[in-house]
């Protein structure tokens, strides 16, 4: 969200997506060091810390000024959510959280040393126990200081595709890293994925990157990981992806899509509608199971003002209510 005011973004956020739509809790990257995704998410590890270099976030032996910041920021943030939902009449009972995953989150990091913790398997491994131990404990805290009971948890891997190519760089920038087996990230995913559920969220999801043309592979990565949904921005989607998420509707997933892009003239609902009814029909997926649809922005909303991301959030409430009107029809 845009700005560095945690209360009126709240609230922005809870008057566009009241249920039965899906309020998420607010990030504010404007705020500075510790805000943005990377580090807020580092903030979360449990027993590892950071501090911010020239060259990005590095892993240190102990908590300093950029580590409290970013645990800082997300305790207002929750505190905030806390304090808005007691005013309201009808807070309903669900919540989005977002972090990234440990794919990503091994390329953004970097060793004490100034390489990325993605280039040594125990650092990867250690980042991927740590986030996981540290998603779970912040899924307790917003439970327990929200009040709120349904908790949907959307993990990012945008480096994804990267990371299993080995087209990262080294922190020289003059080779990269080599490629990750697919079984070790699906490894990191599956203790997320536990860690997740065992702390009480209601669902897990996961947004990452289509890596090449193999689509299926991740399809068959994240679920096997044990998650319930998968976000892909609808533009990425060829016909062999939509298969893709016809599988998964059918076999009881969720499936989010990346719709509206921020800043781009929106579709009319009509037109909208049809970009997402025609290819859902096309792999034989019926206009009852729209009910395992969601709608997302295609990326974040911090570089607009709130009078778009008003309008943004706006026309996806219109879309989502038009589609399940085809749904309850059907």
């Amino acid at each position: 969200m845009p700005g560095n005011d945690p209360i009126e973004a709240a609230r922005i956020i809870r008057g566009e997506l009241g249920e039965p739509n899906l309020p998420h809790l607010v990030e504010l990257p404007d705020r500075g060091v510790g805000s943005d995704q990377l580090g807020r998410t580092a903030g979360m590890l449990l027993d590892l810390h950071v501090d911010v270099q020239p060259h990005g976030w590095r892993l240190v032996d102990r908590p300093g000024i950029d580590h409290r910041r970013a645990v800082s920021a997300l305790r207002t943030d929750i505190n905030v959510l806390a304090d808005i939902v007691g005013e309201e009449e009808q807070p309903g009972n669900s919540l989005k959280l977002r972090i990234m995953g440990p794919a990503t989150m091994a390329a953004g990091l970097y060793l004490p040393a100034g390489e990325r913790a993605l280039s040594d398997y125990g650092a990867r491994r250690d980042i991927a126990d740590s986030l996981a131990a540290g998603a779970a404990g912040h899924v307790r805290d917003a439970l327990r200081t929200s009040g709120l009971r349904d908790i949907t948890v959307q993990v990012d891997e945008p480096a994804l595709g990267d990371v299993l190519a080995g087209t990262i760089p080294t922190a020289s920038g003059y080779r990269t890293i080599r490629s990750i087996p697919r079984t070790e990230v699906t490894g990191w995913w599956a203790t997320m994925t536990a860690a997740l559920l065992e702390a009480g969220a209601t669902e897990v999801v996961y947004a990452p990157t289509l890596a090449g043309d193999e689509p299926g592979k991740v399809f068959d990565a994240v679920f096997g990981a044990g998650a319930q949904g998968i976000c892909v921005p609808v533009a990425d989607l060829t016909t062999l992806g939509w298969e893709h998420c016809a599988a998964a509707v059918e076999a009881g997933h969720s499936l989010w899509l990346g719709l509206l892009t921020p800043g781009l003239t929106p579709p009319k609902v009509t037109e909208a509608v049809n970009r997402v009814l025609r290819p859902w029909n096309q792999v034989g997926l019926g206009n009852a199971s729209l009910g395992s649809l969601g709608l997302l922005p295609t990326q974040g909303l911090a570089d607009h003002s709130p009078e778009t991301v008003r309008g943004v959030l706006s026309r996806l409430t219109q879309i989502a209510d038009a589609l399940d009107q085809v749904r309850l029809e059907s």
